[in-house]
């Protein structure tokens, strides 16, 4: 049995790398950092043109028909370049509910624009700082109106509309709101990772549409399970991209006349490191596999590839820092740039450890 993805697809993977090392140096997330901007327009442009945005959304919707597991690799080489687009929120979350649960109305009205790149979308769970659960959500939905106010929602700014969780007549719901309405008002606010910037959005009284199928706990969960795979790519792809450079710097930095990367300390963490990414990669796996099949496991899978995938894009973070010695705490070297994206990317679904705890719970289930 092959476990490994096809030849096809491993060419859209090399495609989306040959496309992003040409246009999405880190070079882009810098300027995106030091200019006080959002997120790269052009590279938004370029990725939309690339029919990524729709790649698992079906042609009759405007998409390119892909599937998951083209998504993933997607993902992959998104992290790997650190790139300061709001693809996340838009296609991991907003899509991928539509899909799930819109009906074919709301599925013919916003799936072109979202595949097209003309809207962008975002995702509103957290009310506060701290664990995000559903038990927490104080939002409500009634007669087709929303009061209540979310924080941090990702590209929040950027977004004309929001899928956001509610806390309806029959429990938590998903509800779709236009963001440019009467009733709506975004803030943004500060984050530790600026190319990736987080809102705070009012809603007062706004109009909105509940998703035909988005009720429910588990309606929640399971866009939250798919949403983890996606982003354990994305969080692999980028601790790959900090494991290559903090090698090739220790490799090029010499200590007592020989490279500091053939000092045994240096390599026992290099190789913790790869053994990490490699574990990561090995449940991200499982989870593409679970949720392009559609299989029942995809709640377990997609909490061992969320847990093992935060865990090690923070550790790469936080040693391609160290390993670069003093100069990794500087502005002027890329360090900060994965150990940022990093730590967003751990939180932005909830802890490592919301994620432990659930898992515990489905396996005791």
């Amino acid at each position: 049995m092959n476990f490994d993805f096809s030849e096809d697809q491993k060419l859209l993977q090399k495609t989306a790398r040959d496309y992003l090392e040409e246009h999405c140096g880190l070079d882009v997330c810098r300027d995106v950092l030091e200019s006080g901007g959002t997120h790269s327009e052009a590279l938004w442009k370029g990725v939309a043109e690339m029919g990524w945005l729709g790649a698992a959304v079906p042609e009759d919707f405007g998409g390119a028909g892909f599937g998951r597991l083209e998504l993933s690799l997607i993902a992959l080489e998104l992290g790997r370049a650190l790139a300061p687009i709001p693809f996340a929120p838009s296609v991991y979350l907003a899509t991928e509910a539509l899909l799930e649960f819109g009906s074919d109305a709301q599925k013919k009205k916003w799936l072109p624009r979202l595949a097209s790149g003309e809207l962008i979308a975002t995702f509103a769970l957290a009310e506060r700082p701290g664990r995000a659960g559903l038990a927490g959500v104080e939002t409500t939905l009634a007669r087709n109106t929303i009061t209540g106010t979310k924080f941090p929602v990702p590209d929040g700014q950027l977004a004309g509309l929001a899928v956001v969780v509610v806390r309806g007549e029959a429990g938590p719901a998903l509800a779709l709101v236009e963001l440019d309405a009467s009733g709506v008002e975004t803030t943004p606010i500060d984050s530790i990772d600026p190319s990736r910037p987080q809102s705070r959005i009012v809603f007062q009284g706004a109009a909105a549409e509940p998703l035909a199928k988005g009720i429910g706990t588990a309606a929640v969960s399971h866009l939250l399970d798919r949403a983890a795979v996606l982003t354990a790519f994305e969080q692999i792809g980028g601790a790959e991209r900090a494991l290559e450079a903090t090698r090739e710097f220790t490799l090029g930095r010499y200590a007592f006349g020989r490279p500091v990367a053939s000092f045994q300390a240096i390599k026992h963490r290099l190789a913790d490191l790869y053994a990490a990414i490699q574990l990561a990669t090995s449940n991200a796996y499982y989870g593409a596999w679970a949720l392009s099949t559609g299989d029942a496991e995809l709640g377990t899978a997609a909490c061992g590839a969320r847990i093992s995938a935060s865990e090690a894009f923070n550790l790469a973070g936080e040693e391609i820092i160290q390993m670069h010695g003093g100069v990794g705490y500087t502005w002027e070297y890329d360090c900060h740039l994965f150990y940022r994206r990093a730590k967003l990317l751990s939180l932005c679904l909830g802890s490592p450890g919301e994620w432990r705890d659930a898992l515990i719970d489905r396996l005791e289930a």
